[in-house]
C-alpha cells in the first residue's frame, strides 16, 4: 500500500538512501564486526540529523565505532578527548587578542566540525559537559555575545563509560536529553572476536578505510528522511508513549517533548533505511529504547526494589495501544 504523497521520484530517492547507508554500513562493519543493530542505530541517528551517546565499559569499541564512521564520510571531523582537566574553552573556542591588528580573534574549538567525536564525554566536569548545550540542540555556538553557526551535517558521537567506574561524572539530565539515542556495544561473539584478533593485530583497520559518501550527500539524504510520510494516528502513539511515562508511579523523571520529536525523527531515518516511504508503529516501538531510555530515571521505590530503567519502559510500552493500520 503506498502512503499518501508518495512518488516514483520519492521512490528512487529512497533506494538511493538505502544503497548510501548500505555502503557506510559495510564500511564500518570492517571494524566493528558481528554488531549490526549498533551500526543500523548509529546510521539512524545520523540521517535523522541527531547525536549518538554509546555507553559500555572500556574497551569494546565504542571509539572505534565513532571513528569508522567518521572516517566512511568525507567531511569535516574533531576529536576531543574528555579529562578533568578539559575548560569549556576548549569544546566552543575562544577569542584571542591579536597584537599585531589590535583585535581580538576567534581561536575555534573541537566542535566546529561535521562529525565530532567527543570520547569519554563523562570524564569531564559537568561544567564543560554543559558546553554542548548550545552546540547540540541549535547547531550554533556564542561565545562573547557573538553566535558561529555550525556547518551541516553536525553529529555528537559521545562515548561514556558507566557512571560506577571510578573518574566519572553523571551526564545532565539536560545533557542526555540532547542526545537522541543512546547504544551499548557490547561484548562480541566469541567467532567475531577471534576473526579481530587475526585482522587487527597487525594493523589498525581504520587506516584502511576510505571514505564511501560525502556531506552533500548526506545532507540530500537528510532531505529525504525529511519527506517521510507519518500518518496522525502514528503522530499520536507516539505522544501517548512519552505521556505513559510522564504518569508512571516507577518513574521520577519520564521522556520530555524533545524525546517526542527524536523518537519521531528517528522513525522516518529508520523507515527509510529500510526502504519504505511511510512510518509504522512498528518503527517507533522498536526505538523506544536507544530513544527514550537514557532519559528516564527510577523512583526511589522503584530503585529499592531492583526495577531498572529498561524494565520499566517496557512495561510502559506493553501497556500502550498500537494504532491498527
Amino acid at each position: 500500500m503506498e502512503a499518501p504523497g508518495s512518488s516514483p521520484a520519492q521512490g528512487a530517492e529512497i533506494e538511493t538512501l538505502v544503497r548510501v547507508a548500505g555502503r557506510i554500513r559495510d564500511s564500518i562493519e570492517k571494524v566493528i564486526e558481528g554488531k549490526t543493530d549498533v551500526v543500523d542505530s548509529t546510521l539512524t541517528v545520523l540521517l535523522a540529523e541527531g547525536h549518538l551517546l554509546i555507553e559500555d565499559v572500556p574497551g569494546v569499541g565504542k571509539t572505534q565505532l565513532a571513528k569508522a564512521l567518521a572516517r566512511s564520510i568525507d567531511c569535516s571531523v574533531r576529536r576531543i578527548q574528555f579529562t578533568p582537566d578539559l575548560l569549556p574553552s576548549d569544546v566552543t573556542g575562544v577569542s584571542i587578542f591579536n597584537q599585531d591588528t589590535r583585535e581580538f580573534e576567534f581561536r575555534p574549538g573541537g566542535i566546529f566540525a561535521n562529525i565530532v567525536v567527543g570520547d569519554e564525554i563523562n570524564r569531564a566536569s559537568p561544567k564543560t559537559q554543559s558546553a554542548l548545550l548550545e552546540c547540540m540542540e541549535e547547531h550554533q555556538v556564542t561565545v562573547d555575545n557573538v553566535t558561529y553557526q555550525l556547518e551541516s551535517p553536525f553529529m555528537v558521537i559521545a562515548t561514556q563509560n558507566p557512571i560506577e567506574m571510578e573518574g566519572t561524572y553523571a551526564l545532565p539530565e539536560a545533557q542526555r536529553d540532547r542526545f537522541m539515542a543512546r547504544v551499548s556495544v557490547g561484548y562480541p561473539p566469541l567467532a567475531s572476536e577471534i576473526a579481530m584478533l587475526a585482522s587487527h593485530s597487525a594493523a589498525n583497520p581504520l587506516d584502511d578505510l576510505d571514505p564511501v559518501t560525502d556531506a552533500a550527500e548526506i545532507r540530500k539524504l537528510v532531505g529525504v528522511v525529511n519527506q517521510v510520510y507519518i500518518a496522525d494516528a502514528v503522530r499520536r502513539y507516539t505522544v501517548a508513549l512519552t505521556a505513559a511515562t510522564r504518569a508512571n508511579n516507577e518513574l521520577a523523571l519520564g521522556a520530555s517533548p524533545r524525546a517526542s520529536l527524536h523518537l519521531l525523527r528517528a522513525a522516518k531515518a529508520h523507515a527509510a533505511l529500510h526502504g519504505r516511504e511511510f512510518v509504522l508503529p512498528d518503527d517507533v516501538r522498536r526505538l523506544t529504547g536507544p530513544v527514550l531510555a537514557h532519559r528516564l530515571l527510577p523512583s526511589a521505590s522503584a530503585a529499592m526494589h531492583g526495577r531498572s530503567v529498561t524494565d520499566i519502559l517496557e512495561t510502559v510500552v506493553s501497556a500502550v495501544p498500537v494504532p491498527q493500520s
